[in-house]
């Protein structure tokens, strides 16, 4: 049982390990469920700095400088603070806080304390529910989820997978940092992942790739 719970590191253990190696595929975290109680992280003063953390990568790589995808992408600025150009620039932690649709999801990330720990991780793809997908839930249950912050952490692990991945690479089962899969179906730009389509993504950070989606992923 220590065994599994030590285990249960998965984001900062899992993001630790791809700042340090890069994205090297094969994720080890073991499966737990996300109201179990397990090991805590190390906790991180939440940062709200557009500023990229020490270890995050100062710019986007080539390999993700396509173009946004999604009906969604049309309501983000052209330019300016929020844009794709901008957003670029900055590590996925504080790019969260800069996307007005995904106020909920920074807040989130802050109450668990891992926005230190997503700006200093190196390419990751960022699952993120939008304030309408955090709406589906029902407020009471949120309430209770914020409450519980080993269970946050592995639900926002269940929304992250190791390696920058284009529309082109997002399709069967994918390895979360929680430990379990995620499945991709559909093609650019109608994707889904679980149940949750896409609604803009191929959207770059400093040091992530991210993905909106209408639904907050739950491990099955």
């Amino acid at each position: 049982m220590k065994t599994r719970l030590l285990a249960f590191a998965a984001l900062t253990a899992a993001l630790s390990m791809s700042a340090a190696c890069g994205s090297q595929g094969g994720d080890s975290a073991a499966p737990v469920a996300v109201n179990e109680t397990a090991t805590d992280m190390t906790t991180e003063t939440p940062s709200t700095s557009a500023e990229p953390s020490e270890g995050a990568s100062a710019t986007p790589s080539a390999s993700v400088s396509a173009s946004p995808v999604g009906p969604a992408c049309a309501s983000l600025p052209a330019s300016g603070k929020g844009s794709p150009a901008e957003l670029a620039k900055v590590p996925v932690g504080a790019a969260l806080s800069d996307i007005p649709s995904l106020s909920t999801l920074a807040r989130v990330v802050k109450k668990a304390g891992l926005a230190e720990t997503l700006n200093s991780a190196q390419d990751i793809t960022v699952f993120a529910p939008t304030n309408e997908a955090f709406g589906k839930i029902p407020k009471n249950q949120l309430d209770q989820l914020l409450t519980n912050r080993k269970s946050l952490r592995g639900l926002l692990a269940y929304h992250v997978v190791k390696g920058r991945k284009a529309p082109a690479d997002l399709k069967g089962e994918l390895t979360s940092l929680e430990g379990r899969k995620l499945t991709v179906s559909g093609a650019a730009p109608s994707l889904k992942v679980n149940d949750a389509a896409v609604t803009c993504g191929n959207l770059a950070t400093s040091n992530a790739t991210v993905y909106l989606v209408d639904k907050v992923l739950m491990p099955r």
